[in-house]
Formats: structure tokens, sequence, C-alpha cells
């Protein structure tokens, strides 16, 4: 269970580094939209 917290805090740092270079709030919103759907179909499968 710590490994899979340490990861999932590890791409959520990733995730904000790639927000602050995003300056357009809707593109940063799909990305978000599309690394969710991606990441809840890998995780359903």
């Amino acid at each position: 269970m710590q490994k899979l917290i340490g990861y999932t805090i590890f791409w959520i740092a990733i995730g904000m580094t790639i927000g602050m270079f995003v300056n357009s709030t809707l593109l940063c919103v799909l990305i978000i939209l599309l690394l969710l759907l991606a990441g809840y179909n890998l995780f359903m499968n």
C-alpha cells in the first residue's frame, strides 16, 4: 500500500509540474480529463 501511495504522490507532482507550464486552463482541464479516463481504464482492466 505504501508503494501505491508513493507512486500516486509522485505522479501528482509530475502533473502539477506540467500544469505550471500549460497556460491555457481549457487545455489543462482536457489533459486532466483524458488522463483520468486513461487511468480509470487501466486500473479497471
